[in-house]
């Protein structure tokens, strides 16, 4: 039988010392040539507003666990308590590590929740070494998240933010994340002799340049995809566009269309396009197949012009002109709207502004992973309190918007572990490329903000709530959610990081109609773009109401697969008769360009 501690042994051996050395020396005068470049920017401006935007951040993060600390000072018992829970793990650990160091069978004292790919490879649980760092730093990060859940004397959003933060530091702190202490890594490197380590530096080189400063990772390679070639290639026209969007109108591909057609509002905050991925992924492409005749809105990438362009202005000129530019290139009096994340938001908004117009073009609303009342907002809160939202205004009144990379930086810290550190380990650590991936594109090309819009948007809806209080007011009236009385379908995920679902539940509640709730397995993005013949994931129905979101999840029935055909079940009797196709041109606009049109090409660099 071969011998399982030589062969480990041999796979902790450096190849060729010499060259090992030589790879070495390289990594450290790369290592100062970056911290040199880094230096050289500090006097900038940018990285001086950077830097103080920064020190604020750090400020609001060390009073929050001040405040914590706070509640521990009150209760000296809880904290001894605490830690002696602590010890008691590690003598656990202690005395399980030397039983299996003497050859008994042992169990962990503690294993990684189903899911964390951190600790996949199998050195983790085969090597003893590896096995006791993995355990005594999973026993570290769940006792800093109970220190957090104990503290009786602060207010959930203090909590909620703590928890948050904690998770962070722990994430950063793995030992995953360190060359030393990732088997994988130290494998990596002794047999390549440092290799790995002199092309990662070469990485942390491109993305700290491609940051301008910052560091930008890079999780995918940008090269194998561009918009309107590989991604966004569903045919169609531009047939109008003005300040604040395009809109797009899709060719046919079927005979016979339904008679209404159906606009899609996507996000402004990320491009339009994860609708239209490719053809095999793609939303837009499916409803086209399906009989629609489809509109999307295909937001502009603002700059500092645009500054003072507001919530009311994206309602007026991008969805309400959108309406009416549908009505004059097909002909009809009506239609349907599909509003995605804070475009379904925008959607409801202005559906309650058309409502007391008594303007009833629209006969139907699809709200895909939105929220209208944001109490149960999630992580995102964590970065919306008075304090931050004045030193994001000052920041954003220096261009007159927010940068892309703040919001990206800010989703992508909502799965930090695999949005960043996976990133961190493969690109620095291992020296690999990342794998050619079309979302992966779409997450890291983002938009900016005008500085008008983005403050309007944290303070009334997630600071302070006012849309589903009735409190909002846009271009003179008052946001009654409870006028929207179109049938709405609400499409909401399980496993959403950005619009939870115990918040998007409430979209139901808050509108005066009759709402379809429909909950999809996955989360904000996969849970949505789930195209049928993939048959992943599955999703729940239930046709009673319920109070609450616990009652309607316990009544709910599972169904294999995508929600897309529930869906099309569902629009189908809201979409009238079938009439003959109507292509782009058609009707009362002249295309302007080809989809995906010229807006989304403009990238935030």
């Amino acid at each position: 039988m071969p011998d399982k501690d030589a062969e480990s042994k041999q796979d902790y051996q450096i190849a060729d010392p010499g060259e090992f050395v030589r790879n070495m020396a390289r990594v450290m005068d790369r290592t100062a040539e970056i911290a040199a470049d880094f230096a050289s920017r500090i006097d900038s401006d940018d990285a001086r507003a950077r830097h103080d935007d920064q020190s604020e951040q750090f400020a609001h993060i060390a009073r929050t666990f001040f405040d914590i600390a706070q509640g521990y000072a009150a209760a000296p018992n809880k904290l001894m308590d605490a830690q002696l829970r602590l010890w008691q793990q590690y003598g656990d650990l202690w005395q399980t590590s030397w039983k299996r160091l003497l050859g008994e069978e042992t169990g962990p004292v503690v294993q990684p929740a189903k899911g964390d790919r951190r600790f996949k490879d199998p050195e983790w649980e085969e090597n003893q070494v590896f096995d006791f760092l993995k355990q005594a730093y999973l026993i570290a990060a769940q006792w800093a998240q109970d220190i957090v859940e104990e503290t009786e004397t602060v207010d959930e959003r203090t909590r909620q933010r703590a928890r948050f933060y904690v998770d962070q530091l722990t994430n950063a702190l793995s030992p995953s994340n360190f060359a030393l202490t990732n088997p994988e890594v130290l494998r990596t490197t002794l047999s390549s002799n440092a290799q790995n380590l002199v092309e990662g530096m070469e990485h942390l080189k491109e993305d700290l340049e491609a940051g301008r400063g910052s560091l930008r990772i890079k999780q995918t390679d940008f090269d194998a995809f561009e918009v309107g070639r590989n991604i966004a290639v569903t045919p169609g026209k531009v047939i109008y566009q003005n300040e604040l969007m395009q809109l797009i109108q899709y060719a046919p591909t079927t005979e016979k269309v339904f008679k209404r057609p159906l606009l899609i509002v996507p996000p402004w905050i990320n491009k339009y396009y994860i609708l239209d991925l490719n053809p095999k992924k793609s939303l837009v492409s499916w409803l086209v197949d399906q009989g629609f005749t489809v509109f999307v809105i295909s937001w502009v990438n603002p700059d500092e012009r645009l500054a003072m362009k507001g919530f009311s202005d994206y309602m007026r000129e991008g969805v309400l002109e959108a309406v009416s530019a549908v009505g004059k290139a097909t002909g009809e009096d009506d239609l349907n709207i599909v509003g995605y994340c804070i475009g379904g938001t925008l959607t409801a908004a202005t559906l309650a502004y058309m409502a007391d117009k008594g303007d009833d073009r629209v006969k139907s609303a699809t709200f895909l992973t939105t929220q209208v009342d944001f109490e149960k907002a999630g992580d995102l809160m964590n970065f919306v309190d008075e304090d931050q939202l004045k030193t994001l205004e000052r920041s954003m009144a220096r261009k007159g918007y927010l940068e892309g990379g703040r919001m990206a930086t800010a989703f992508n810290l909502l799965r930090s572990n695999d949005l960043i550190w996976s990133y961190v380990v493969n690109n620095y650590l291992l020296g690999r490329e990342p794998m050619a991936f079309d979302l992966l594109y779409w997450n890291a090309d983002p938009t900016r903000m005008p500085a008008a819009t983005h403050s309007f948007y944290l303070r009334e809806c997630y600071l302070n709530n006012r849309m589903s209080k009735g409190e909002m007011v846009l271009d003179g009236v008052r946001i009654d959610l409870k006028k929207v009385k179109v049938p709405a379908y609400n499409l909401a995920t399980r496993e959403d990081h950005i619009a939870p679902l115990s918040s998007a539940f409430r979209v139901g509640k808050c509108l005066g109609g009759k709402t379809r709730l429909v909950v999809a397995a996955s989360g904000h993005i996969a849970g949505v773009v789930n195209p049928p013949d993939a048959k992943k994931y599955m999703h729940w129905t239930n046709d009673k109401d319920a109070d609450t979101l616990e009652d309607w999840l316990a009544g709910a029935t599972e169904h294999p697969g995508s929600w897309w055909p529930d869906w099309k079940r569902w629009i189908t009797p809201r979409a009238g008769r079938k009439v003959p196709a109507r292509h782009p041109g058609d009707g009362g606009l002249n295309p302007i360009e080809d989809a995906p049109g010229s807006y989304v090409k403009v990238r935030a660099d």
